[in-house]
């Protein structure tokens, strides 16, 4: 060692183990705080950073041979200027690196030098990512530690969910758990006291803004819920939580990965359905043992590992169970319980959707699957060949399309020339993490679904995913199928039937100079509809005159049957000019003011 590097070994920073342990032992009664720690006294990144490729090169070389010691790789990432923003390189670059059995043992060794005694985040990063692939029991102490530095957390989570998932949870959910009604949950499966847990899941709001499928997942796997729900099979309060907890996970708005990689999934849904008797007949457990019979029978619930039977027979009971009078006899709710009106409504439109019609091997089947409204689920063009569900089995990162999309604009029909048709995007956007394609054409008697298109590895997976087969269909029966799912509207809101009778209808807008924008559910009172709609002069006849102005009309739920809603609304849009009770939502204050409409207030 040269006297510089002695120099330098004599002023190292402690380790970040130890730094962590340091502040763990030193928080309120040894729980991490909010949103975990972060790294502090490491070195400022270079002001001259190194480009991704030469970044990637250099980090192969600092690997490559791996070192003996700890201290070696220190000093190559050091010198070659690694740091915090080179991280995740290094993540990926030993995640990649060959390991022979016979050098093995040795990586393993390095590992634990570096997660226990490593000083800078791209030194702990490496060790880490080496556990990743190669720890074992006695590790799960040190990851545990280190994954409360944000910066460590999902590489540290990575491997403790090989070793240890309750512990892998428990980590995950004190950093990230951030809402502040959830603390008290994380607190007691932190310190692991049963019964409190069993107290606080029971307390936990179950809304979606506190439970995504993500935290939904940690939390049963933290609570070790099948555990828990067998220790206690006669708490029904536990029971309806452990429902909740299984619709969260299998939420498609996110993308359905967090209930398929849940181990318990089969033992949840088996307790929960043979239990479901002793729940009592409320709107929320209707809605949940609904919401849970709609995902056995056409989501991500299809696709766990069933013994042979179980799911139909599952299926079945559940039917047996909500046909009952005492579930079927719905409460009236009041004019105020808007959240309860609309379940209730949900459940009366959709409660024999999932007991309904059994799969047909070699048959394609479209399902329109209106969520649970209060829990703000999405609806659904459920495709299923062969009675599996194509979105969460081929793509898994979101919702399947709209009917809107697929159905009222005909994408599903099968002509002459090839199609392809988008069947679902990622939730956060095709461009960031893709969507599933498919190629629809008609072949003589047949119609061929093929050359699909979708990301190159699943959710969570660095590998390839594989090549998907072309499907084949009789032409006679796929046309009859599709017609029967675009004219079902069994499922629809007012909005989708307002939207229907404009499409039918165009010039109940057109008299006015106005033109059909996008039509919905209100996002934030979903307990309304919003109809948008442009208006310049001349608009009507295709020539305005100038940039339209943007108007948003929102109706009310009276509490009507939603036919008769749609109806009364598109009679007024017949008799009066949808300007008058409409408000400028868009354009700009001077074509507004040109046009004599006021601007709104704080646009």
């Amino acid at each position: 060692m040269s006297a510089q590097e002695e120099r330098d070994a004599l002023t190292l920073p402690p380790a970040l183990y130890d730094q962590a342990l340091h502040v763990l032992r030193d928080s309120p009664d040894g729980v991490p705080p909010l949103r975990g720690f972060s790294i502090s006294q490491q070195p400022e990144p270079s002001e001259i950073p190194l480009s991704r490729e030469a970044a990637r090169s250099a980090i192969r070389d600092a690997l490559n041979p791996l070192p003996d010691d700890s201290a070696t790789l220190h000093r190559r990432f050091a010198r070659l200027g690694m740091d915090r923003r080179h991280m995740r390189l290094i993540r990926s670059a030993v995640a990649d690196l060959p390991l022979p059995d016979d050098q093995r043992e040795a990586a393993r060794s390095l590992g634990r030098q570096l997660t226990r005694t490593g000083t800078t985040g791209p030194a702990v990063t490496a060790g880490l990512a080496l556990l990743v692939r190669l720890g074992e029991p006695e590790d799960i102490p040190y990851l545990s530690v280190l994954g409360l530095f944000r910066d460590f957390t999902l590489l540290a989570v990575d491997a403790l969910d090989i070793l240890d998932r309750r512990r892998a949870a428990v980590v995950w959910l004190a950093v990230y758990a951030r809402r502040a009604e959830l603390r008290p949950l994380v607190r007691v499966l932190w310190t692991g006291d049963r019964q409190a847990i069993c107290t606080e899941l029971v307390a936990l709001p179950a809304e979606p803004r506190f439970l995504s499928s993500t935290v939904a997942r940690r939390i049963a796997e933290a609570a070790r819920l099948a555990d828990l729900l067998d220790q206690h099979p006669s708490d029904t309060p536990l029971l309806a939580r452990t429902g909740r907890l299984l619709v969260r996970m299998g939420c498609s708005r996110y993308g359905p990965t967090d209930l398929l990689v849940y181990r318990e999934a089969l033992t949840l849904y088996e307790s929960v359905v043979t239990r479901a008797r002793l729940l009592p007949p409320t709107l929320d457990n209707h809605a949940t043992l609904l919401s849970l019979a709609l995902d056995m029978s056409s989501g991500s619930g299809v696709l766990l590992d069933w013994p042979p039977g179980r799911r139909v027979s599952l299926l079945e009971s559940l039917g047996r169970l909500l046909a009952e009078p005492r579930w079927a006899s719905l409460p009236d709710t009041d004019a105020g319980e808007a959240h309860q009106r609309l379940r209730a409504g949900w459940i009366r439109r959709t409660g024999r959707q999932p007991f309904g019609r059994p799969a047909t091997p070699g048959v394609l089947r479209v399902e329109v699957v209106a969520g649970d409204p209060v829990d703000r689920a999405p609806v659904e063009t459920r495709i299923l060949l062969d009675g599996r569900p194509v979105v969460p089995e081929f793509c898994a990162r979101g919702p399947a399309n709209s009917p809107d999309f697929l159905l009222d604009e005909g994408l599903l029909r099968a002509g002459s020339e090839p199609s392809e048709v988008q069947l679902a995007e990622a939730y956060c956007t095709e461009g960031c993490c893709g969507a599933l394609y498919v190629t629809i054409q008609r072949d003589g008697d047949q119609v061929v679904w093929e050359n699909w298109r979708r990301p190159s590895t699943m959710p969570g997976s660095r590998e390839p995913a594989p090549e998907l087969a072309a499907y084949r269909f009789d032409a006679v029966v796929y046309d009859a199928e599709i017609a029967r799912a675009e004219t079902d509207h069994s499922w629809s809101w007012p909005a989708r039937l307002i939207k229907a009778g404009l499409v039918e209808q165009p010039d109940l807008l057109s008299r006015w100079d106005a033109k059909r924008g996008w039509i919905s559910s209100g996002f934030e009172d979903p307990d309304t509809t919003v109809v948008t709609f442009g208006y310049a002069p001349g608009l009507g006849s295709g020539k305005p005159d100038g940039i339209p102005l943007q108007f948003r009309w929102v109706v009310p739920d009276d509490g009507t049957a939603r036919e008769a809603q749609a109806a009364a609304a598109l009679r007024r849009l017949a008799k009066e000019d949808p300007k008058t009770y409409g408000q400028v939502c868009g354009g700009n204050r001077e074509r507004a003011e040109e046009l004599g409409f006021s601007w709104p207030e704080g646009a």
